[in-house]
């Protein structure tokens, strides 16, 4: 198998594994409890924080572990706008978000709110200029993705951050996609809120987190004892919390997260597609981008066409965001970047890790090749 297809999930580094492995079976304490079996788990939570919070130059007391990345974006976001309620009921964010916020947002718009959709670039990059120009004076949340999912293209962050901090609102930014694969610095980059995932980053499925700037007040939805400070009731996950805290300290240990290699690799890769095939676009800005991310769309064929195709040659990939697989609808993401139709539906997004080589982009081009050729021949 070669798996391009890191946007959705990431293989579990095994030394996270290892360092989970105990807490399933022999470390199995309820950290919550004041015996010293449950202190062990406690340390272990409180070691993983700290893994966490150097990794995005945050506090230990500014990190809180959720079940992923879509339950931190719904905190931000409804936890934002209800502590925020009499203030405003305001919120601006972007046409090419994750369906964790644009799906909350519009929650949120059937109960009374107003949300202002920022248009981008064709490149995908918003203009931080728009966002200031769409500030009113009851806005109450700016939620922009740190980079995008689908085309990997990351936004000016720190310029929308102090444009934020300016007029005194809070600063939302989903880091799924970002986290651990390009340099954050919550307090370099003014943000107030971020979301990011374990399994995005060679962690454990099931586990994420949510950072609250210290100083900033943001409402719990779920409600039960009083873990996590209050803010994420329920017994915490002590091993996929360890595992993600493990993946962190991976990703900190390594030269720029490996992303010369990585940028490398998705370089050559799209060096040998535009060169070899014909009527294919590079989709997002190719500067601004995460370093291994390839979004491509090929015109006159169906990108799930070739997606099965490069499936049944042991390839992994995908046609946009793994939560809207199995769907004809094309995506929100591409529309908003004015895809030509004739190419829209032809998109594949190929991402790459530390863990590819030259030897398979090669064989992946070269299949690529044969399968474009045939689909459009048919």
């Amino acid at each position: 198998m070669i798996y391009l297809d890191n946007a959705a999930t990431t293989p579990l580094l095994k030394r996270a594994y290892e360092k989970m492995a105990p807490y399933h079976y022999e470390i199995f304490g309820n950290p919550s409890e004041l015996y010293d079996h449950s202190s062990k788990s406690r340390k272990a939570v409180n070691k993983a924080r700290t893994q966490v919070a150097d990794l995005i130059g945050a506090d230990i007391t500014e990190i809180y572990f959720t079940s992923g990345g879509t339950e931190s974006d719904n905190q931000a976001i409804l936890g934002t706008a209800y502590a925020n309620r009499d203030k405003g009921k305001h919120i601006i964010t972007t046409n090419i978000e994750h369906h964790a916020v644009t799906n909350t947002c519009r929650f949120l718009a059937d109960n009374g709110y107003d949300i202002t959709y920022i248009k981008v670039s064709d490149d995908g990059l918003i203009d931080p200029a728009d966002i200031k120009n769409a500030i009113r004076e009851d806005t109450v949340l700016i939620s922009v993705m740190f980079a995008n999912n689908e085309i990997g293209v990351i936004q000016p962050v720190k310029e929308i951050g102090a444009i934020a901090r300016e007029h005194n609102i809070i600063f939302h930014t989903d880091a799924v996609a970002a986290f651990a694969h390009t340099m954050v610095n919550v307090n370099d980059m003014n943000i107030d809120l971020l979301s990011a995932s374990a399994h995005k980053c060679n962690g454990p499925k099931g586990v994420g987190l949510l950072y609250i700037k210290d100083g900033v007040s943001i409402s719990p939805f779920h409600f039960g004892g009083r873990q996590e400070r209050n803010m994420r009731p329920g017994t915490e996950n002590v091993p996929g919390i360890v595992g993600f805290g493990e993946a962190c300290a991976a990703a900190a240990e390594k030269d720029n997260y490996n992303c010369d290699y990585v940028r490398l690799l998705a370089n050559y890769f799209i060096e040998r597609v535009t060169s070899e095939i014909d009527d294919v676009l590079v989709n997002g800005d190719r500067k601004r981008r995460v370093a291994g991310n390839v979004s491509l769309s090929f015109a006159d064929v169906q990108g799930e066409a070739v997606q099965i195709q490069l499936d049944l040659k042991g390839i992994c990939c995908s046609t946009g965001s793994a939560c809207n697989a199995g769907t004809s609808a094309l995506s929100h993401v591409i529309k908003a970047i004015n895809v030509p139709e004739e190419y829209a539906y032809g998109t594949v997004r190929f991402t790459l890790s530390d863990m590819n080589t030259i030897g398979e982009i090669d064989y992946t081009v070269d299949v690529l090749k044969e399968i474009i050729k045939k689909l459009r021949n048919i």
